[in-house]
């Protein structure tokens, strides 16, 4: 008798613990996006309720798209002309052949340029009292984010819900300082120099007063997104802090491509990701 009673106990916590979820994801625009779509779907279909945040005016993010999730838009201050020629600005400004230090400065600049545009997203979204005191009553279980421009991060700490990351890493090795892994820069490359993770002793050299310079590279970056987090907090907190409330880590790197590094036990590598359905080659 009481071994059939476990079992029925047994039994219904598993039915309990296979109900679907209610998730919040906050994605990001571009290839962030098509990279993360695939995943938002498969969760639709494993019975999770999910809900995506979308500006009103997007790349790919659009609202139309047969799936099984809902969309929940909301308005920002500019039109899909003005979007797609800062997109282009910022592409060509990767993509074109210069010396290192033209790619370090232009680079630099578009990176401010577009983190700007995205940041009046993220403004949008939380000034929206109405969306935002619907998502405080609608329960969520979990926020699912793109972290790369801070806005899921906010609105996880906005709503005091556990983050789950979804990204392929962070400029100036934000991510490893939010986690506390170890990146010493004698081993570990750094921006914008070709140095693999075995570097002669002048590579090192290099390696080190570049990591200087990412401390001055990258504030002024996310220093808007510190700025709306005192407004809505009330409080100073850094990025890194932030960042750092992450339950877990879905890293899209593959070390084909990678080099070792140490990682802490809440972060996955699910390297083959893409934001592309590839073909298989022919014979």
């Amino acid at each position: 008798f009481y071994q059939g009673t476990w079992i029925l106990l047994l039994l219904l916590l598993s039915l309990i613990l296979a109900e679907g979820g209610k998730i919040l994801v906050v994605p990001q625009d571009g290839s962030h996006w098509l990279s993360m779509r695939p995943v938002v779907e498969k969760l639709g279909q494993k019975g999770h309720e999910i809900v995506v945040l979308v500006p009103s005016t997007s790349l790919y993010m659009k609202s139309e798209e047969p799936q099984n999730y809902t969309v929940q838009a909301y308005p920002i201050p500019y039109t899909e002309e003005y979007l797609g020629e800062m997109l282009k600005a910022f592409v060509h400004a990767h993509f074109i052949e210069q010396s290192l230090w033209n790619v370090v400065l232009t680079s630099y600049q578009s990176t401010i340029e577009i983190s700007s545009v995205f940041f009046t997203n993220c403004k949008s979204l939380l000034q929206n009292e109405e969306l935002m005191q619907y998502l405080k009553e609608s329960k969520f279980d979990l926020v699912f984010t793109d972290p790369i421009l801070m806005c899921g991060p906010l609105v996880a700490e906005y709503l005091a819900l556990p983050s789950v990351y979804f990204l392929r890493g962070f400029p100036c090795g934000m991510d490893s300082a939010a986690t506390q892994c170890p990146r010493p820069p004698s081993y570990v490359p750094r921006l914008f120099l070709d140095n693999s993770d075995s570097m002669t002793f002048s590579q090192r050299v290099k390696n080190t007063l570049v990591d200087l310079l990412e401390l001055f590279y990258c504030k002024p970056i996310y220093d808007n997104f510190e700025e709306l987090a005192y407004e809505v907090f009330k409080k100073k907190v850094t990025v890194t802090e932030l960042l750092s409330r992450g339950s877990f880590w879905l890293m899209r790197y593959d070390f084909v491509f990678e080099f070792p590094r140490p990682v802490m036990p809440n972060m996955a590598f699910i390297g083959g990701i893409n934001c592309v359905q590839k073909k298989k080659l022919s014979q």
